[in-house]
Formats: C-alpha cells, structure tokens, sequence
C-alpha cells in the first residue's frame, strides 16, 4: 500500500513539473529579478546602483500615480458594469436562438476581440474625429454642435470606455452564453409548474447560478480594463491634463522617457501589489462556491 501510495504521488509529481519548470522560468524567476533591480538606479548602458526604497519613496511621493490609479478605478466602473449587463441580456437572447442563428451571431461578436487594440484605436480615432467623423455626423443631423470626444476633459475617459466596452463584449457574452447554458432545464420547468414568472426564474435560478461565471468575468474585467494601454496610447496620449492617465500608461510613460528603470519597475511592483489587493478583496467579498450540487 505505502509503495502505491509513493509511486501514485511520483506520477502526479512528473505530471506537475512542466507547469512548475514553465511557471519558474516565465513568472517566478522574471519577478524576483524585477523586485530586486528595483532596489537599484538601473540601466541597459550603467552599472546598477544600490537605492534601497528609494525608488518606492519616489512613486509613492509622485501625485500622477495616484492620479493613474483613481482614472483607473474610474475607467474600470465605466466598463465592468456595463460590459456585464450587456453580455447577460445578449447571452439571453442568443440563448433563445435557433442553431444556425446563434452561431452567426456568436461568430459575429467575437470579431472584435481578436482585433488588436491598436486597430481599434485607429477605428475609434476615425468615429471620433471632430470635423468628419461618424459621430459627430449623426448628432450634427439631429441640430446638436460638435463635440470633441477625445479633446474635452469631462466625457475624454466615456470616449475611451465605448472601445474597451466593444473589445471585450464578444468574449464576456460567450462566457456569460456558456454560463447559462449549464443551467439545467429542470430548473426553469419546475418553476413554471410553481407558478414562477420570468423576472423570478431571472432572480432567483439564473442569476444565483452564474454567481462563479460572474465573479470570474468581475475579476478578469477589471484587471483588464486597469491594464489597458493601447487605447490611451493611441487615442488620447494619456490626456487632456492627464483624464486619461490609466496606471499602465504611467508606467509606459516612465518607461519611454527615463534613462533609469528603478522608478519603472517600482511602479510597476506597485501596481501588482494594487490589483493583486483588490482581486482579493473581490474574491472575499463574492465568494464562489459550488453552484450546482451532483
């Protein structure tokens, strides 16, 4: 029995360790690197310095990270909510479509998530031009003025939202889509019989059991939304008066223009810390647990 049991834990180890050789090299090791040239003045042309914390005490002094993380958060409250309350009522729609429709249609809303971001960048830039774009086209129909989308401080950061919310639509939806068709019928026939109407079934059988989906594309959302760089990269170069200054365009920023990493790395360190806390939090918050008893 004690030779099974060591021969059954030698297998499991043999099958874990691509994962774990893949995570060292790719994860572990890089960040561990990252964390000590943090503590240094670095550079591809000079020799590391030693600094200690400094680098820490210079991000954590400048007001600019603390502003990329309050547009973050922003940003993030203008397209998590919103994505998840369109992709629910899209996979409820597509749910209720025949085969050969719904395959369409999910085909369709994929689209744009394998576009890159650049290309949707370019794609908004046109839609949003002040003179000949799409937008102000149709509203210049309806006797409104021009507005500038990408120009003007108040509504900069909802202009830069309505491309992110596009982007990550198609796989939400799918996601949301695969959710609700794990729920078993029975369910939903069972309250018919009980006399349940549908905003019921909605409140108290879909909504309940897509809590892990939900959580899932909560966390994934929002990380992915902090992160994003391309769209104010290309869009708005982090502006007007830094509206859009997301953390990862601060970072880049550093980046580019620094002739030392330390304060790079540090924020991006920062940053880690930041988005690992709040996925936490969400975690602990909502949590998941087994939503369909075997």
């Amino acid at each position: 029995m004690k030779n099974k049991k060591r021969y059954n834990n030698g297998t499991a180890y043999l099958m874990l360790s691509p994962v774990v050789i893949m995570l060292s090299i790719f994860v572990v090791i890089p960040l561990i690197y990252a964390i000590r040239i943090s503590f240094y003045d670095w550079s591809f042309y000079q020799d590391p310095v030693f600094v200690g914390f400094r680098n820490f005490y210079l991000v954590l002094t400048d007001d600019r990270f603390y502003t990329s993380i309050g547009v973050g958060l922003k940003f993030v409250l203008l397209v998590v909510p919103v994505q998840l309350v369109l992709a629910f009522l899209f996979a409820h729609v597509v749910r209720a479509m025949g085969r050969k429709a719904s395959s369409f249609v999910k085909t369709s809303i994929y689209i744009p998530t394998i576009i890159s971001g650049i290309i949707t960048a370019i794609i908004f830039q046109i839609i949003y031009n002040f003179d000949g774009g799409v937008l102000n086209a149709i509203i210049g129909s309806f006797g409104f003025e021009k507005v500038g989308w990408l120009v003007e401080k108040q509504i900069v950061l909802f202009g830069l939202a309505i491309p992110a919310i596009w982007l990550g639509f198609g796989i939400t939806a799918l996601i949301m889509l695969a959710g609700l068709l794990d729920i078993p019928e029975s369910y939903y026939e069972a309250a018919s019989l009980e006399g349940a109407s549908a905003i019921q079934k909605m409140f108290h059988i879909t909504i309940p059991l897509l809590k892990n989906v939900a959580v899932y594309l909560l966390v994934t959302g929002f990380v992915g939304a902090i992160q994003q760089l391309e769209l104010p990269l290309f869009l708005t170069n982090g502006g007007p008066s830094d509206a859009t200054l997301l953390p990862n365009f601060y970072i880049f920023e550093h980046f580019r223009n620094d002739l030392l990493m330390g304060h790079t790395i540090a924020a991006a360190l920062l940053l880690f810390v930041v988005l690992g806390s709040i996925s936490a939090i969400i975690f602990r918050v909502i949590n998941s647990e087994k939503a369909i008893d075997e």
